[in-house]
């Protein structure tokens, strides 16, 4: 799995901040904070490796990983899958222990609620077998490895009195608690992952709507919708109605998924839940044709469980899906896209953990669509009392939506944008073809020796490990002669090879993948050797004191002119010959609505950010001479951008305001204020010099004379940046709209 920048970025704050709480005394807590669809797990899986790998650790570590029903199964199952091919870490039961102790880089995986103390027949009573959680912690300590707890999902278990003496029982010298809405008081370190960083990488949605095309109002943290005056019924089909036009999108866009509708019940369990299954099945059957038995409908319930399996698959037939949040806890489904929750809720909070189900993207790897309406997940509900409290949901849950002016004609504008560059911290395929060429030019071929080439014992001195075990994890003495024949043994040695030449790049796997590709290819290219035949033989020769350095040189060479070409790339813009203003933006409940009449998006929501746009907006909509205008936003694609030059880089300048004139003339504006002006010479050039080679647009900087209170006259600059100036506006011409 080649993982995200800021996957990355978190492993390496973690694995920090744990070696800093490990070199002190006493217990201590870290929480690991990360969204629903981040990847909290397989980055918790490269942390753990990375943390045993780690020649800083002096004291042997095992680990415990607890999670609430039958989570800690799926996270053990992705766990053993990450550890595939390294065996880094064994993954355990508590039934797969042996001498009745957990070992170093182990894992024992346990099921919360099998270890609750009020629960006789649970795995911590004591037996005559000595084989009792309390006894392998005991035993564990007593061969000197300290034991590290990774709680997940705590929010779900960790709150009790109960789990509480059950950690300190444990007494783990490092406590990780993993979730999306952690429960630790007083932690030593707190790690998060941004939920924007997530979200730029395509593995969630930009955000979720709720009920979209219904009227919503925000007042404090408590939301009133128009759809809470809908029955059941209504509430089913305008979400059904969503779901067809999101399958409709796919299959337009040519891309095989098959989007599915989740209506969650409350997990209590009374009649009256069961009276609602039994409506909302009846309607889906009775107006929709979609039942368990043609396959569109599947029930997760404990006590009726239909058509699950494969339920997860992008392709699958299953449409819509009545669950229960205790019975699927765990449960992911990328495909999932609208939620339903219905009046018998009562009343809710909404945090991300409630639309956790339709937050991840079915691609990850491709990341956002084209088309926009298969970048947001959905959700309809006739709730009465809803509650928007957690600052996250705000963010990220939308409640207002506002579409673009049905009179619109296209504007077909030349537009940039930033191409995201994640070769900046992961090789990428390019590597190999610039490896080779590197090695041309430094003669490798002919520099190293090929016959009788040995890896010898001091090499591992040279390393300052003890030996194999401590390079990779197997059980090989460091005076113990190594079998320099033995493939599982050389395949250790070389991974720790490559890892220690990565820097500045992440010792991630894809990235030391493509080190040892590209010397397979050369092995192959230049000297006839295919490694799937001679693997021993060329680690040998790679490894060999003799030869060792001149792979080092080649590899330093190389990751030098990657960085440079990276670089080389990374200031070049993309472009868009015809950008178009948005169908449709999403707003949370940080913005408001601001009533104007010639705004292209209706209805308009603002942020109350900055005085001088508001002010400015006013005096847009004033103006006798403009058809509308639009507020611009200032990320990727989606918004407008011209070019401009900082220190020498090509970066893109998010004009504030677009306007149509009734002439059919363009003006591309952006407002400025004060200290403002003076940071925005650059941006000015680069918004003259566009203006220059499209006709028919005009615009600049604009600002008004009275910084107080925008009382004074609005004005434009066209001059040159270097003499724009704050106080002066002797240079600047009168705006007049």
């Amino acid at each position: 799995m080649q993982l995200k920048d800021y996957q990355n970025t978190a492993i390496k704050k973690l694995l920090s901040r744990s070696k800093e709480l490990l070199a002190q005394s006493g217990e201590k807590k870290i929480i690991f904070k990360a969204p629903t669809g981040s990847g909290k797990t397989i980055m918790t899986a490269e942390f753990l490796k990375q943390l045993i790998d780690d020649k800083e650790i002096k004291t042997p570590l095992s680990f415990i990983w607890t999670a609430p029903r039958k989570l800690h199964t799926q996270s053990k199952e992705k766990l053993e899958k990450y550890y595939e091919d390294t065996r880094a870490i064994e993954c355990s039961d508590f039934e797969d222990l042996t001498d009745k102790q957990i070992a170093e880089n182990e894992i024992l995986f346990l099921n919360w609620e099998s270890i609750n103390k009020k629960d006789k027949n649970t795995i911590v009573k004591e037996n005559e077998k000595e084989f009792y959680l309390s006894k392998i912690v005991e035993n564990t300590k007593d061969e000197g490895r300290e034991i590290v707890l990774i709680i997940d999902e705590s929010h779900h278990h960790a709150t009790s009195d109960i789990s509480q003496d059950l950690i300190a029982d444990i007494a783990p010298r490092l406590t990780i608690e993993v979730s999306a809405t952690p429960i630790i008081q007083d932690p030593d370190e707190i790690v998060a992952v941004p939920l924007e960083d997530v979200k730029i990488e395509g593995m969630i949605k930009k955000s979720v709507l709720l009920n979209p095309n219904f009227k919503n109002i925000l007042t404090g943290d408590n939301l009133k919708t128009a759809l809470a005056d809908g029955t059941d019924a209504m509430v089913l089909e305008v979400a059904l109605k969503k779901r067809a036009e999101i399958a409709k999108a796919y299959q337009g866009a040519g891309i095989n998924i098959n989007p599915l509708l989740l209506i969650q019940l409350p997990d209590r369990k009374t009649q009256q839940e069961d009276l609602i299954k039994d409506e909302v099945v009846r309607i889906l059957k009775d107006k929709y044709k979609m039942t368990t038995e043609n396959g569109k409908l599947a029930i997760y319930l404990s006590e009726e469980k239909e058509n699950l399996e494969n339920i997860a698959k992008n392709d699958q037939e299953t449409e819509v899906l009545i669950f229960k949040q205790a019975i699927a806890l765990g449960w992911d489904c990328p495909r999932a896209q609208i939620l339903v929750l219905f009046r018998d809720w009562k009343s809710l909070t909404f945090s991300v953990q409630t639309v956790g189900r339709i937050m991840r993207m079915p691609e990850p790897d491709t990341g956002h669509y084209k088309q926009e309406i298969l970048n947001h997940g959905f959700v309809y509900t006739n709730l009465t009392d809803i509650e928007i409290k957690e600052d996250m949901a705000r963010n990220y849950v939308t409640i207002y939506t506002s579409d673009r002016i049905e009179n619109y004609k296209p504007i077909k504008l030349e537009s940039v944008y930033r191409l995201r560059q994640r070769e900046k911290t992961r090789l990428s395929p390019h590597f190999i073809k610039l490896f080779l060429h590197e090695a041309k030019e430094y003669d490798l071929e002919k520099k190293i020796e090929t016959k009788g080439q040995k890896i010898e014992i001091s090499l591992i001195s040279d390393y300052e490990a003890e030996g194999v075990d401590k390079l990779a994890n197997a059980e090989i003495k460091g005076e113990a002669k190594i079998d320099t024949k033995n493939e599982t043994d050389l395949q250790k040695l070389y991974d720790y090879f490559v890892r220690n030449n990565l820097t500045p790049f992440y010792p991630e796997d894809r990235s030391i993948g493509r080190v040892k590709e590209a010397i397979y290819y050369f092995f192959r290219m230049r000297l006839g050797m295919e490694y799937s035949d001679r693997f021993s033989e060329i680690i040998n020769i790679v490894l060999s004191p003799k030869n060792i350095q001149h792979f080092v040189n080649v590899i330093d060479s190389t990751k030098e002119k990657y960085i440079a070409e990276t670089k080389k790339r990374d200031i070049v813009l993309q472009k868009t010959s015809d950008w178009e203003l948005p169908e449709m933006l999403n707003f949370g409940g940080n913005y408001v609505e601001l009533k104007t009449k010639k705004s292209a998006m209706q209805p308009f929501y603002y942020d109350n950010k900055w005085k001088t746009e508001e002010v400015f907006i006013k005096f847009l909509e004033k103006s006798e001479q403009i058809e509308w205008w639009f507020k611009n936003g200032d990320r990727d694609a989606t918004f407008f951008a011209v070019p401009y030059i900082e220190n020498g880089e090509q970066k893109p300048f998010y004009v504030d305001f677009i306007v149509r004139f009734k002439n059919g003339s363009l003006g591309l504006f952006d407002t400025k204020s004060g200290n403002t002006i003076k940071d925005a010479r650059e941006k000015s050039d680069g918004l003259q010099k566009f203006l220059k080679e499209h006709r028919g647009i005009s615009g600049g900087i604009v600002a008004n004379t009275n910084s107080n209170d925008f009382s004074g006259r609005w004005m434009c600059y066209k001059g040159q940046g270097k003499e724009l100036n704050p106080e002066v506006f002797s240079n600047w011409v009168l705006l007049e709209i």
